[in-house]
């Protein structure tokens, strides 16, 4: 087989013709995964705003009636009396359980029946319902429940 001139004119014509249909194969994907990360990224983000609750604490006292260790949010469920001494069920929203977890919440760390003292974020339209910062076992310990393990609170 003889090369001429011309033929590597022609393969080199070829080889780049074949690298910008290439490039464009691949742009298209890079591109679409792009905007799929911008989305979820987000969608994250709002999902993860707390703009629902009021940004100022308030403590609470209540009687255990239910705690669900979920993920991504963990609730608890406590009977608490109004000011004319009426039951009214708060729902607390808490972080993950596997956060819940390394604080060394379980199951057994609040039962229902056993009283609690919180230190929570309530909601922005005043209805019975709180992002849980800090929570009083019965047992007298307290934990952060918003996940950062921050410590607690002298006033508390």
């Amino acid at each position: 087989m003889r090369w001429y001139a011309g033929d590597t004119f022609r393969l080199r014509v070829k080889l780049r013709r074949t690298t910008i249909a290439l490039a464009k194969v691949v742009r298209r994907p890079v591109a679409f995964a792009a905007g799929g990360v911008v989305t979820l990224t987000l969608s994250v983000a709002a999902h993860h705003s707390h703009g629902q609750y009021d940004e100022s604490f308030r403590d609470i006292s209540g009687v255990v009636k239910e705690m669900h260790l979920l993920t991504p949010h963990s609730w608890l469920y406590i009977e608490v009396k109004d000011s004319s001494g009426a039951p009214q069920v708060w729902a607390l929203e808490a972080t993950t359980r596997a956060q819940l977890e390394q604080a060394g919440v379980t199951r057994e760390y609040v039962k229902p029946g056993d009283p609690i003292k919180a230190r929570c974020h309530p909601l922005r339209d005043k209805t019975n319902g709180c992002l849980l910062g800090f929570l009083k076992a019965a047992d007298g310990s307290v934990k952060d429940w918003d996940g950062g393990n921050a410590p607690p609170p002298k006033d508390f």
